[in-house]
């Protein structure tokens, strides 16, 4: 494994561990400013979305697991390819799923690894 696959691993690895402690600035360090997130049946979301759907959350604990299945590294762009599982519990709620594949598009800027586009195919 080279360099670069190991540090979209890490990546990965920390956007799950910081998700699941809800550790918001930890999230969006790893996300480049122009980013943009695809989910079936809404319409594109960018940074200030992605914000705004995680302050509308704040009751709700995550849990997510990510496995990566394919990362292909193009020089300062890369491709990942995750199966998904997020399960997403209210408080004092019961817990829903969802489980699915993500596409995502990486790009190295300044030497650092950032998450360019995202299209979650989660269900």
């Amino acid at each position: 494994m080279d360099g670069d696959e190991r540090a979209i691993r890490d990546l990965v690895s920390t956007w799950i561990t910081a998700s699941n402690a809800g550790d918001i600035e930890k999230v969006l360090s790893l996300m480049a400013d122009d980013v943009v997130f695809l989910v079936a049946g809404q319409t594109p979301m960018r940074k200030a979305e992605f914000i705004a759907g995680h302050n509308a959350l704040k009751d709700v604990a995550m849990e997510a697991k990510s496995e990566i299945q394919e990362i292909k590294v193009f020089g300062d762009w890369a491709y990942l390819w995750t199966k998904l599982s997020v399960a997403m519990t209210p408080r004092g709620g019961t817990p829903a799923t969802r489980t699915g594949n993500a596409l995502s598009i990486l790009q190295k800027r300044s030497g650092k690894w950032v998450l360019f586009r995202d299209a979650n195919m989660l269900a």
